[in-house]
This record gives C-alpha cells, structure tokens and sequence, in this order.
C-alpha cells in the first residue's frame, strides 16, 4: 500500500483545467520528484495533496485512508509536513526559538516556560530541539538572530520546523529556491541524509534537475495539468516527450 496516493486528480479554475485526470503516488520511505515547465499544475496538485485546495474530481488516500476532504491541519495530525518556497520565518527569533515555538505547537501541552528551563516530562522538548539542531548542523548558530543567517541556514530552520513533527511525509516546494550551485548541493546532501536516518517519504516540486536527481528515486513530470511521463529519474529526463516539453528540445 502506498503511503499517499492521489487517483484521477482534477482541478479546474473557471475554463482553465489545471489538472486533469493526474495520478501518482509515493511509498513509504521513498523520494519522489515533481517537475514540468510553469504553469504545469504541480502546485495546485501540491496544493490538493495538502489540503490547500480541493480537488473537484478524484482521489487522495494517506496509509489507505481518503483524505481529499480533510483540511491541512487533520492532514499534519496523519503525517504530512510541508516546506514553503517562500521562506517564512520571523525577525529576532533565533534557530532555537523557531524550532522550540514549532515543537510546543507540534504537542499542544504544558507550558513553554517549563520547557526553557527543563521541568518539562522525562525527554523534554529542549533535549528533542537540541538533538534536531545538531541533525542539521545549526548548532553552532541556534542563538543567532536569523535575519542575520544565510538563506541556507534559513531553509535548514525551515525543514526542521517540519521534521518537528517526525512527519511520515515531507512536501518540499522548491527546495532549492534562492540557491547558487554549491548550496542547492549542500542541501541536497541533508535531505538524502535526513531521509536515510529517519526513513521519511519525500515528494518535492523542483525546477533544479541537478538538485531532483541527487535526491530522489522517481519522478513524475506534469504539462498542461497531464502526467506526460513517470519512473526513475534518469529514465525520465531521457524521454524525447519529456526533453521537448520541459527543456524545449526538439525530437
């Protein structure tokens, strides 16, 4: 069974169609890619599969349960985290506070004072955020204003917000926004990483093909709201219809 599948997937906006009869689904574990030129429907099928947005027709189950109704919130509750492309993070918060305010969010109990000075249960919240901190290598900037960090750090703060949660599966739109080469690289190397030592599922929307390939397995590539190819990465990216549509080549 699939952990989120998605099953004729339909959405239109007016006379616009959107999305149009798109599946596609992803396993437990696994890292599956989302691409295709703009305009292509990959956040509006991002958008369903988050509860943002409904569809109008089809499907989308989580562990075998139907879901294309709930609202985010219930989504999250299953197992399903989500990074923005936009960052949203706020001035004068530190790494440390981001991720305490997210952790204290994430339980929606006891007293975040008691947390901060560790009289919280056995394995506190502070220890949980500690141990999340040097999984992403923030340790060294936890106490930093984070206006005054990279935009690399500010995605890892980012993804740990998500990874709060301990989310069966991770919604990752675009990553790599804002990156230069070196950096997208570094961020790919963490995601791998945490996806191996947490066993987490990720399906991402990329325009960075470098980036797709360092990190998943599968990907599907949507054009005019259709899923025009899916399967291994490379397999895909070779496809004649694929190169034509997403990288304008002609065949």
């Amino acid at each position: 069974m699939a952990l989120i599948e998605g099953v004729g997937i339909s959405k239109r906006y007016g006379g616009i169609v959107a999305l149009d009869d798109v599946s596609l689904s992803v396993e437990r574990g696994q890292a599956v890619g989302l691409v295709g030129p703009n305009g292509a429907g990959k956040t509006t099928l991002f958008d369903c599969l988050n509860g943002v947005r409904h569809p109008d027709s089809g499907e989308i189950c989580f562990e075998g349960r139907r879901m294309d109704r709930l609202p985010v919130y219930e989504r999250a509750r299953l197992g399903i985290g989500r990074t923005f492309q936009r960052l949203e993070l706020f001035a004068g918060m530190s790494p440390r506070e981001h991720l305490m305010v997210a952790e204290r969010v994430h339980r929606g109990d006891g007293r975040l004072w008691k947390d901060l000075i560790g009289r919280g249960r056995a394995r506190t919240p502070v220890a949980r955020v500690e141990e999340l901190l040097v999984e992403l290598g923030l340790e060294e900037v936890a106490d930093d204003p984070i206006e005054s960090l990279s935009q690399g750090h500010g995605r890892l703060v980012e993804l740990g917000r998500a990874l709060v949660q301990d989310p069966l599966l991770l919604l990752l739109d675009e990553p790599s926004s804002g990156f230069d080469t070196r950096e997208a690289s570094a961020f790919a190397a963490v995601l791998v990483e945490v996806r191996s030592r947490r066993e987490t599922a990720m399906l991402l929307v990329e325009h960075d093909l470098d980036f797709v390939r360092r990190v998943v397995e599968r990907t599907y590539v949507l054009d005019f709201g259709k899923v025009i190819a899916s399967g291994p990465v490379e397999e895909v990216l070779a496809d004649p219809v694929v190169r034509r549509a997403y990288l304008g080549e002609a065949t």
